[in-house]
């Protein structure tokens, strides 16, 4: 029984102690921050977009026509 609980403990040791997976953590939360970023600046800037794209259809409208 004892054993069995050395062993648990080094595995646990063991694990919380690794970090191969450190970088790939950081770059998923450094992708994750450029996506919010993103999309964020992305609501913002669609209602500048949206005016802009109306103010030119409006126009081409009343050429054509």
């Amino acid at each position: 029984m004892n054993d069995l609980m050395i062993k648990m403990y080094l595995t646990a040791k063991s694990l919380i102690e690794r970090e191969e997976g450190q970088d790939l953590v950081e770059y998923a939360l450094v992708v994750a921050l450029i996506a919010f970023g993103a999309i964020t600046s992305m609501k913002f800037l669609s209602s500048g977009l949206n005016t802009a794209f109306s103010a030119v259809a409006a126009t081409l409208t009343s050429n054509i026509t």
